[in-house]
């Protein structure tokens, strides 16, 4: 069985939160899904919520202390991530888009990712495809096709947690197909030398 890793990025504000319980469940979904392809997803999970302070003095310093630094390093490691945040006057929330200014210009680039967003009403959705899609698309990420909303009448009957079970599974099942089909994330060394000794002795 192949062997991938899951970043899970969750803007809640609250504990427990709305945002982070659409996460948790998009994740377990994922995993399901990326099972039965054939692919074992480890799943690590950054709680903006517990990074806020962080997030502001690396955007402050330009130094992000040890908590921060990890975080960042689970993004750029990770195969696949699932971004999920509430919606605040139409867009992400302040949190949520801090911490994705301070990841470097390539961390994203070529990397599966699937959005998600939570709100009070579902006129918010809309944040998803002019607010969200359009940030990742700059970050050069493969959104999946599929995004997920989840306003607070979703987590009422059960004709409406079908319907976000619906959602969540098709979207889930996208995310594990671009995963499947993808080599692992590679790190790059920004210490790791271009160039052999040999070639700089030279002057080449």
């Amino acid at each position: 069985m192949k062997q991938r890793t899951l970043a899970v990025v969750s803007a809640g504000l609250s504990q427990p939160s709305s945002t982070r319980l659409l996460a948790d469940r998009l994740s377990a979904a994922a995993v399901g899904a990326a099972a039965g392809l054939g692919v074992q997803l480890t799943v690590q999970v950054v709680e903006l919520r517990d990074l806020a302070h962080d997030l502001m003095n690396h955007l402050l310093t330009g130094f992000p202390p040890a908590p921060l630094k990890q975080a960042i390093d689970a993004i750029e490691a990770a195969d696949a991530v699932i971004a999920v945040t509430p919606v605040f006057n139409a867009s992400y929330s302040g949190l949520f888009k801090s911490f994705f200014d301070v990841l470097g210009k390539d961390t994203l680039a070529d990397k599966p990712v699937l959005i998600a967003a939570t709100g009070g009403t579902a006129r918010h959705s809309l944040a998803l495809d002019h607010a969200l899609r359009p940030m990742f698309a700059y970050l050069r990420a493969v959104t999946v096709p599929t995004s997920v909303f989840a306003a607070s009448e979703d987590w009422g009957g059960d004709e409406s947690q079908g319907q976000l079970r619906g959602r969540i599974n098709r979207a889930a099942g996208e995310l594990a197909r671009e995963i499947e089909r993808r080599e692992p994330a590679t790190v790059q060394d920004p210490f790791a030398l271009t160039t052999s000794f040999e070639d700089l002795l030279a002057g080449g």
